[in-house]
């Protein structure tokens, strides 16, 4: 079964959709990281498509949902963490799935949760791996702190905003270059960030390694314009609201994977939203990073998905 189509879902914008698997099967939604990734056909590996209906979806302004971030003039101004709950709602019930579980890694873990919150009664199951919660505290982390690691890479990284912008927020200074009227601007903008976003998410000797620096010009600009955008603004959410409203997820069985050496979702995350929410349980993979790139990781997520493919 294949189904796939474009949902209006307001503010000018289109977002691509499609079913694959069993069209009697227990739905899933998929949500992509990034912001900006796509959701790629990889993503049905961890399904058996003979058990599970699966929906996939581009998140605004990415993948084939338009406009594309990666145009010159995009406005990204309708794109928020608020906005993309509301995408997922609304294709829900365009779709007339009652429940569905839900699939995230790393921002998509973010987006799940924070769905997951609003519309409790329209998620069976959340199996979320590389958490993060896109809090304040975790893009410091990640466009600061984490120059005490790869203090080289970082110089670099910071050295290509302006001067007087290299003390402050690193995000919203990149944000600005990558909406540069100058082409040449955006694009060793859009270089350095994603030259910065594979470093961080690579840990070499662990089979990892990332590519965001080697894909197209236009891909770069599109996924370091919605990242920056959405790291700006600490993803719109209140600082810890996520683990804090954890209690909300109460009744919902999640599953949350880690990687111990994983640097751009550290464990804490993770962690944190397991201390109010009484189903879920916590694996830490001791000799993993970012993503299931190791076959422990996506072999976890497998079997998670299918322990409630039947329930």
């Amino acid at each position: 079964m294949t189904e796939h189509g474009m949902l209006d879902v307001g503010d000018g914008h289109q977002v691509y959709w499609e079913v694959r698997g069993n069209p009697d099967g227990k739905p899933a939604v998929v949500v992509h990281g990034g912001p900006g990734s796509g959701a790629k056909p990889f993503w049905l590996d961890y399904f058996d498509l003979t058990k599970y209906k699966v929906v996939l979806f581009d998140q605004r302004n990415c993948g084939r949902s338009t406009p594309d971030a990666g145009d010159d003039a995009v406005d990204l101004s309708a794109n928020t963490t608020h906005h993309l709950i509301a995408d997922l709602e609304l294709l829900r019930q365009q779709l007339g799935i009652e429940r569905w579980l839900v699939l995230g890694a790393s921002w998509g873990a973010t987006l799940g949760l924070a769905y997951a919150e609003q519309h409790p009664s329209a998620v069976s199951e959340l199996v979320l791996f590389s958490v993060t919660n896109t809090t304040r505290r975790e893009v410091e982390w990640l466009t600061r702190d984490m120059g005490r690691v790869f203090p080289e890479e970082w110089r670099r990284f910071r050295d290509g905003v302006p001067e007087g912008e290299r003390d402050g927020n690193l995000a919203p200074a990149y944000s600005r270059l990558l909406h540069d009227p100058d082409p040449a601007v955006r694009e060793r903008a859009a270089l350095a960030w994603c030259t910065w976003e594979d470093t961080h998410m690579s840990t070499r000797g662990l089979g990892i390694q990332a590519d965001l620096q080697n894909r197209d010009p236009r891909f770069r600009l599109r996924f370091a314009r919605l990242v920056s955008h959405y790291w700006a603004h600490a993803a719109w959410l209140d600082e810890g609201v996520l683990a804090r409203e954890a209690g909300k997820l109460a009744g919902i069985p999640g599953v949350l994977i880690v990687g111990r050496l994983d640097f751009s979702s550290p464990v804490e995350a993770a962690w944190n939203m397991t201390q109010g929410w009484p189903d879920a349980e916590l694996t830490i993979v001791e000799d993993a990073g970012h993503g299931a790139h190791t076959t422990a990781v996506s072999d976890l997520v497998k079997r998670s998905v299918a322990r409630f493919a039947d329930r």
